[in-house]
């Protein structure tokens, strides 16, 4: 039984829970300058493991681990590994910038990961090295060649839309896609409390894309119940599809149906909210596990319909890492 629903009537079984804050990327629309915060007080795996008991009660089935980056933790794996054995979920994803894809990406599958995102913003070298900061992309591609064959549920690659910088790619990730099963998604840029001026330079509409896509012949699919945000497209002739992120689109926040908790053990109703309602005091002894959940359940009555985006608010997330994306 879900007991997680809003005041609007969506139902949240998608949980996103962000493991660390830290990242070993310096995007250039994220954290152009490095992570430079502490690298200790996250939520340790007793506290995770009662946070997630929490919400597969409440009728959690769909969890994603994020970051920063997921894989600077050393416990990753028996955090894959402890939830794999809660039952309830369904599936678990986690999203990595794939630093460790290649020497990593058979274990966590071995431990119970069930679908995995990879950040690939280009698929130019140079000009991968030169929004993320990190000279790795040929291991990442075979990272990902290698993730196809190891039975997933889903493989997808997330790219940040970004003008004058890898909006000409399109065709070069549709040959890409022709032969792979897996979604490519283009994730349309975000105002953060930091990056006003690279959003003002470099904003682009997801439609600009979607646009491209009906012009080659691309149709929109139907949307998994369970599915994230993006719209995706399909093409018969291709193995993979494309998927687009656009949060600026009208009744974009409609069909929402993630949570969000932070590394520090914050409940987030929503990626751009303006507060946080702290779990972490709760998470100390497994006696507290019904007042956790009536904490996590009574929160829902104050979910907004939307975000503030279009009105050029992002709430209190000074940029994406700090959340989980």
């Amino acid at each position: 039984m879900n007991e997680l629903e809003d005041r609007f009537g969506r139902r949240f079984s998608y949980l996103r829970l962000s493991l660390t804050e830290a990242c070993n990327y310096r995007c250039s629309y994220c954290l152009p300058d490095g992570y430079d915060g502490p690298s200790r007080g996250f939520l340790t795996r007793p506290e995770i493991g009662r946070v997630l008991r929490a919400f597969v009660d409440l009728g959690m089935t769909k969890l994603r681990l994020t970051g920063g980056e997921p894989s600077l933790r050393r416990d990753l794996i028996e955090i894959i590994d402890d939830a794999a054995n809660l039952d309830g979920i369904r599936k678990i994803a986690m999203t990595t910038n794939g630093v460790v894809l290649e020497r990593k990406v058979s274990a966590w599958r071995d431990a119970g990961l069930t679908a995995l995102n990879v950040s690939l913003d280009s698929l130019d070298p140079d000009r991968f090295a030169a929004v993320t900061g990190f000279d790795h992309h040929t291991s990442l591609l075979r990272g990902i060649d290698q993730a196809l064959t190891l039975g997933f549920d889903s493989v997808k690659l997330n790219a940040v839309l970004l003008r004058g910088v890898n909006d000409d790619e399109l065709d070069g990730w549709l040959d890409y896609v022709r032969v792979r099963a897996l979604s490519m998604r283009f994730i349309e840029l975000m105002r953060t409390g930091d990056n006003a001026d690279y959003f003002a330079a470099h904003h682009l509409p997801a439609s600009t894309v979607a646009a491209q896509l009906l012009a080659r012949g691309w149709t929109r699919v139907a949307r998994a119940p369970d599915a994230g945000p993006a719209i995706e497209y399909a093409h018969p002739d291709y193995r993979g599809k494309i998927g687009l992120i656009a949060p600026y689109a009208p009744n974009f926040c409609a069909s929402c149906n993630r949570l969000r908790v932070t590394a520090r053990g914050d409940l987030r109703l929503c990626l751009f909210g303006e507060f946080g309602v702290p779990l972490r005091g709760l998470l100390q002894d497994d006696a507290d596990g019904e007042t956790l959940r009536a904490r996590i359940a009574q929160q829902l009555g104050l979910k907004a319909a939307g975000h503030d985006l279009h009105r050029g608010n992002p709430g209190m997330t000074p940029h994406l890492a700090s959340v989980g994306g």
